[in-house]
């Protein structure tokens, strides 16, 4: 399991002052020594990421962070990197000590009530002196129950063990699945996997091969060949495929050779469904359509890959978009855990597949462009736009189709209007 990738597993944050404890517990949760502890504040600088298998939960991630009271210049650097793990948290441990349930906290506490994401209290050094009643109160004010805890001593550690299990939010247990639900059981998926320079030696790159295990799991079949070989091996089947995926970079071949009777669509549409709101990324696709050269747009890649030759969202995604807008557009790149600052800077946001990015992430992202009115879709919904076949794509999506042509109908019902005022 701890080859398992992070944007499946669960995102446990610990948060709270300095020197309340944080990293010991991280440490007596994994039974290792992943964080330094020390008596001195503001040991922990930046998250530390630890992945393990919690069970009955299965693989999760925890993140120890800094010290929400860490003081000076780069204190409040470290505050801030903190508050940027809100992001991608989906179950936050609030770790209290002697300094009880302060502002801060109350800060953190209606940050998860916001954000609608499940919190457990923590209160440490209990050794050391019976927690505050006022403490208890206010928690338990606000349906908290805490765990009490001496983590030095080993206490408390197997409730904090069972309560983060019990408070595993819904969405985690049951996440929204990758494409089985495309192809019954004993059916056959053809996935399209192309060969190029940016294909890692000797391995499938990761939405592949979690494609490919949501088919096993759900005793579907699998069939990958590469888009020159795809003609041929329909033409061998004796039925009919129940989908064809393919890798976006060959969409038009892809789409070209595949019976229109036949659902299609690509490993970063699936992924949009499952990791953010397809819907949303379907409609911002039509933004693409009233670009013109010069208009800034933003590309964001999860991954940190060190991009080569042909790079899709650095080469030809631009590419694709300038020839179909008929001039240069310009484009920005953000990269990795970063995403743009203001999105109100752009024309559109354009998002990878999210492979590396857990669910809550994708969506914060999403939500932080929908309030600044800004469309955002994503690498595959782009290119099949920019290529005329986004319809085509979203044939196994009956909603997701019906919000594009309802949303397309709106535009042009807004077009015809003003030609008639005009």
């Amino acid at each position: 399991m701890n080859d398992a990738p992070r944007g499946v597993r669960l995102h446990i944050g610990i948060f709270g002052r300095r020197n309340v404890g944080k990293s010991s517990l991280l440490n007596a949760l994994t039974r290792q020594q992943v964080s330094i502890v020390s008596s001195e504040p503001g040991t922990t600088t930046d998250p530390v990421e630890k992945p393990m298998e919690l069970l009955p939960l299965g693989p999760v991630l925890f993140i120890d962070t800094a010290g929400i009271d860490d003081v000076g210049a780069l204190g409040a650097q470290r505050v801030e990197r903190t508050m940027k793990v809100l992001d991608r948290t989906e179950l936050a441990v609030v770790v209290l000590a002697e300094e009880g349930l302060g502002s801060l906290e109350i800060g953190l506490l209606d940050a998860f009530e916001q954000r609608k994401i499940p919190v457990l209290a923590v209160i440490n050094k209990t050794d050391l002196g019976k927690p505050a009643d006022a403490t208890l109160d206010r928690l338990l004010h606000r349906g908290l129950r805490p765990v009490l805890a001496s983590i030095t001593a080993g206490a408390g550690i197997a409730e904090v063990r069972e309560a983060l299990v019990a408070l595993a939010p819904d969405d985690f247990l049951n996440a929204p699945p990758l494409l089985s639900d495309l192809v019954p059981p004993g059916e056959i998926a053809v996935l399209v996997v192309p060969i190029d320079k940016e294909a890692p030696k000797g391995r499938l790159i990761l939405p592949q091969a979690q494609a490919i295990r949501d088919l096993l799991d759900h005793d579907a079949c699998a069939m990958v060949v590469k888009e020159r070989e795809l003609r041929e091996v329909l033409g061998r089947l004796n039925c009919k495929p129940a989908l064809v995926v393919t890798d976006s970079q060959a969409f038009l071949k892809v789409a070209g050779d595949t019976p229109p009777e036949v659902p299609m669509t690509s490993f970063s549409i699936l992924f949009a469904r499952q990791k953010g709101d397809l819907l949303q990324f379907a409609r911002g696709a039509l933004a693409i359509d009233s670009l013109k050269s010069g208009d800034r747009i933003a590309v964001a890649e999860a991954c940190s890959h060190h991009p080569i030759g042909e790079d899709i969202g650095r080469v030809k995604i631009p590419r694709w978009l300038g020839q179909y807008v008929g001039g240069d557009l310009a484009v920005e790149h953000v990269q990795g855990r970063d995403f743009v600052e203001d999105p109100g800077r752009y024309q559109l946001v354009i998002h990878c597949g999210s492979c590396m990015l857990n669910r809550r992430e994708l969506l914060t992202r999403a939500l932080l462009c929908e309030r600044a009115g800004v469309p955002m879709t994503n690498y595959g919904m782009a290119i099949a736009y920019s290529l005329g076949i986004i319809e085509r794509a979203l044939q196994p999506f009956p909603a997701a189709l019906d919000a594009y042509r309802e949303a397309v109908a709106r535009k042009q019902n807004r077009a015809t209007k003003k030609a008639r005022s005009g």
